[in-house]
């Protein structure tokens, strides 16, 4: 049986019906075009297209009286309810692809971090010092672990066996001399804003504590760097304003306690360039200085040579001999405050930010 339709019902019925498909299609479009790729998206509009396309066909084959020609070739009429479905399985289609396009860029994620991993320190490697003109003065010496007490204190052998259990979860880096800097190199050339210093933190001491960073987040150690200037504009007083920038991270962070300063040494020689070649790679020298005005010094002198005597067993003269000083450094604060000197003005920033995954892996294995 065929069914005749009046245009003026026809009218109605195309309204009923297109409206709500050309919504749901605007609607589709717009989250296809915010979460599907374009060739799934073109998959899934040409199926919103057929459909109506299908549905105006009809329509138009009834307006010129060709109902009964398609009936004849078995077409079949779309109902409201038919076109519904087919736009739910549409977006159903979407909602797949989306789910699909999600695991796709969690993948590429995950293959992006992967392809930026920290090249961790090795330890199947010969290191070897390289010859420089300063012979360090030694004090005191615990399992090849050397001092230099600059001290008034008497140091015992007792006072350097490094019996300290250290929580090593999380780290405080901070420079109370931030500008520090390094002889330029091909690969770090700059014009230095002072005696061998940068108040550009990409060629400053900074730096190197950004590689230390990295490092010891690859160990799943957790790292607050602070890079505030503490020695810029004015030098004088760098460690008053440095105490106060160390005493917030700790406040913020009460469960760490092991807190580094990380300088260079202040030599002003650019032929004094203290350094070790450990495999094919050459790295800046590194020296613990241990302030001892404080009360309970010893405990920040154990942490030293705690880290001295690993850096001996992975990397032997990679550490200088230790220093100990009549000074306070802001090394009240916890049992593993310590200044760590990287290099001199003669060194690289190269070969400063080599040092770094090496000092990692030792604190990693401490």
């Amino acid at each position: 049986m065929i069914k005749v339709f009046r245009a003026k019902d026809l009218i109605k019925y195309l309204i009923r019906v297109l409206i709500p498909v050309f919504v749901l299609f605007v609607v589709l479009q717009t989250v296809s075009n915010n979460k599907i790729k374009i060739d799934r998206r073109t998959s899934s509009n040409k199926a919103l297209i057929s459909c109506i396309t299908d549905t105006v066909m009809q329509v138009k084959m009834i307006k010129e009286g060709n109902v009964e020609e398609n009936k004849n070739k078995n077409f079949i009429f779309l109902s409201e309810l038919e076109i519904m479905k087919n736009l739910e399985s549409d977006i159903k289609v979407s909602e797949n692809n989306s789910e699909i396009e999600n695991t796709l860029n969690e993948n590429l994620v995950d293959e992006n971090q992967a392809s930026t991993e920290v090249s961790q320190a090795r330890t199947d490697v010969t290191t070897e010092v390289v010859p420089n003109n300063v012979n360090p003065r030694v004090t005191n010496e615990y399992n090849g672990v050397k001092v230099n007490n600059m001290s008034d204190k008497t140091i015992t052998y007792e006072m350097l066996v490094p019996n300290i259990e250290v929580n090593k979860s999380k780290v405080i880096i901070y420079h109370t001399h931030t500008c520090e800097s390094y002889t330029p190199s091909d690969s770090f050339n700059y014009e230095m804003t002072g005696n061998y210093r940068s108040t550009d933190l990409n060629f400053s001491v900074a730096r190197v504590g950004d590689e230390l960073d990295s490092q010891l987040n690859s160990y799943g150690i957790q790292v607050i760097h602070d890079k505030t200037y503490h020695d810029h504009p004015a030098y004088n007083g760098s460690y008053s304003r440095s105490l106060v920038t160390a005493q917030n991270a700790l406040n913020n962070n009460p469960e760490t306690e092991i807190i580094i300063d990380l300088h260079r040494d202040a030599i002003a020689d650019a032929n004094y360039a203290p350094k070790v070649k450990i495999g094919d790679e050459y790295a800046s020298q590194l020296m613990f200085v241990i302030g001892a005005n404080n009360e309970g010094y010893t405990q920040n002198l154990k942490f030293a040579i705690k880290v001295m005597e690993k850096a001996n067993e992975l990397y032997p003269g990679l550490f200088k001999p230790m220093i100990l000083r009549n000074a306070e450094y802001n090394q009240h604060l916890t049992k593993a405050s310590c200044i760590i000197e990287v290099g001199a003005t003669g060194n690289t920033l190269d070969e400063s930010i080599n040092s770094m995954k090496y000092l990692a892996k030792i604190i990693n294995e401490i």
